[in-house]
């Protein structure tokens, strides 16, 4: 009896020890559909980011690109601003030196009378800062027809109110004004002065090749006039904005030589020694 009850007690101890020896063991690392891990789709990114033939950028990545295009984009316009903003401030100091000129030059009198001759006018020069000899009987270059008699008195008048309108800083009508005067007036006692103005206005307009002309013709139809030495002082300015350096150095060097102790040679000596 002892015996019987021995045996059924190791027995029931043994039963749950086989029990638990026959369930099969699965290995996690099989790589079974129903047991993988990490799931199916895990780590897209991480293959785009790879390189993957297949992938396809994301939408953020998408952005952070266009972000990066923009930021390219404005960086180069704001160079092409500066660049812009530069040179419209260098054209409104120019400007507003040649209207700060002008102004001197009215303030001096440009109007208040007819210029004296010069007594010497020997090697004027042209527009495109060639010597020139001066014809017999000086002024006598000039046009010898105008559209009306000489009325001196009316000249003034015509003349003044030419003059007003650079007062007024109305150079457009200004310059219509004395190019009028002149073909009108061609042998004027102010014809000299009105065609030195004439390269002013142009001047401050910014007509260079105008201005250029204007001051040019000074010398070449009125060689003995008291503006003979401005207006070629003026002419080498005019060439060196135009970039003619080569004609500068002698416009100026024959200023100097010709007319001596006047502003212009004064003016024309600066620039020589700044070249």
């Amino acid at each position: 009896m002892r015996t019987c009850r021995r045996a059924l007690t190791v027995l029931a101890l043994t039963l749950p020890l086989a029990a638990m020896g026959a369930v099969p063991v699965v290995d996690d690392n099989s790589g079974s559909a129903g047991s993988s891990y990490p799931p199916s789709g895990y780590g897209t990114a991480g293959a785009y980011a790879g390189g993957g033939a297949t992938a396809q950028p994301s939408a953020q990545g998408q952005l952070f690109m266009q972000l990066q295009q923009m930021q390219d984009e404005i960086s180069r316009l704001r160079g092409i601003v500066e660049v812009q903003q530069n040179d419209i401030q260098q054209m409104k100091q120019e400007a507003l030196d040649r209207y700060k000129d002008l102004d001197s030059r009215i303030g001096a009198g440009g109007a208040a009378a007819p210029a004296a001759n010069n007594s010497s006018s020997d090697g004027a020069v042209n527009a495109g800062g060639n010597s020139v000899a001066p014809a017999a009987g000086g002024a006598s270059q000039a046009p010898q027809t105008s559209s009306e008699p000489g009325d001196p008195a009316k000249e003034k008048l015509y003349y003044d109110a030419a003059f007003d309108l650079i007062k007024a800083k109305d150079f457009d009508k200004a310059s219509q004004a004395f190019a009028a005067f002149l073909r009108k007036y061609p042998n004027s006692q102010y014809a000299g002065n009105a065609q030195y103005w004439l390269g002013e206005v142009n001047l401050a307009k910014g007509d260079l090749q105008g201005a250029g002309q204007a001051f040019a013709k000074v010398s070449q139809l009125y060689p003995k006039h008291a503006k003979v030495p401005d207006s070629l002082y003026k002419l080498a300015d005019v060439e060196r904005r135009l970039g003619h350096t080569d004609k500068v150095k002698g416009i100026l060097q024959q200023v100097v030589a010709q007319y001596p102790g006047t502003s212009a040679a004064q003016l024309a000596q600066r620039d020589l020694q700044r070249l």
